[in-house]
């Protein structure tokens, strides 16, 4: 059996009353989350002026991210489709404000209320058919529209993530920035397998300078610039910081040439039509006269 836990089970079932308190009272996963969600609020870059802003977890579980956010002094809401985990939240008393839902289905917060949201290991649910109703890439469309709508404008989101596969990494990327999104992918310990940790960085706008992804840390703890890796394929790979929207292709407004024309006379010839002699001079551009 796989060791992922969203291929055993759907979340609301996996993490049922007794891998809710497992959970929950593992000192090394508290540890690990805590790490994570500190991470995570880096990257969030939320303005350092003293003002508690409103944040959004996205799989909030017990809420062991949430409690970091609240010794950040920030107020929280916090969404999860297990009812067992927000059970134990609420048996910890955590400050934030929970909610029973599915992210498949749409955030349905009002509109730019947020000031910016975190998800630790939740995104990548998503990508999996639970259900005969549950189709992955409408329900990326239906999250990442929801999640764009209640964010301020210039809002960061940041999701550490657990992507399957490339396949599955580019398939979030892509509906997020559909969405309207700009960002990218921040990998820290790019070249370790046990340290390696993705997280998605999102903008609520277009590009800018004030929206560059950030960069991912190494394994001496400092970022990682380009030059250092530019060697790792991989990275080069999930690095996708430019905003990108499909578009309908253009048509091509190519020129008529020699032989489309000539055709076309030998069309007009056919039908008994008065036509002018081919020549050298025929479909070439005539100079500009004034």
């Amino acid at each position: 059996m796989s060791s992922r836990p969203e291929l055993q089970a759907p979340p609301e079932i996996f993490y049922d009353d007794a891998e809710a308190r497992k959970y929950t009272s593992s000192s090394r996963i508290i540890q690990i989350q805590g790490k994570l969600t500190k991470r995570a609020l880096e990257l969030l870059a939320l303005p350092d002026d003293g003002v508690p802003k409103l944040l959004l977890d996205i799989g909030c579980g017990s809420g062991l991210s949430g409690e970091k956010l609240s010794k950040k002094g920030h107020q929280w809401i916090g969404l999860d489709i297990s009812q067992s985990m927000l059970d134990v939240a609420l048996e910890r008393e955590v400050e934030g404000d929970l909610l029973l839902g599915d992210m498949g289905q749409g955030l349905g917060l009002r509109d730019g209320v947020i000031d910016g949201a975190i998800s630790i290991s939740a995104v990548q649910w998503l990508c999996n058919a639970d259900k005969s109703s549950h189709e992955p890439r409408l329900r990326l469309k239906a999250f990442f529209g929801s999640l764009y709508r209640c964010l301020s404008r210039g809002a960061r989101a940041v999701f550490q993530v657990y992507p399957e596969n490339i396949d599955q990494r580019v398939l979030i990327l892509n509906y997020a920035m559909r969405s309207g999104f700009s960002g990218g992918v921040v990998v820290d310990f790019p070249h370790s397998s046990k340290k390696r940790k993705e997280y998605l960085v999102l903008t609520c706008g277009p590009p800018s300078i004030n929206t560059s992804v950030p960069e991912g840390k190494g394994e001496d703890e400092e970022s990682c610039s380009d030059d250092e890796t530019s060697g790792d394929e991989e990275r080069q790979t999930v690095s996708i910081s430019d905003r990108h929207r499909p578009r309908k292709k253009q048509k091509t407004n190519r020129g008529k040439g020699r032989e489309w024309i000539l055709k076309k006379k030998e069309q007009m010839r056919r039908k008994g039509n008065v036509v002018p002699p081919d020549t050298k001079y025929t479909a070439r551009k005539r100079k500009a006269r004034f």
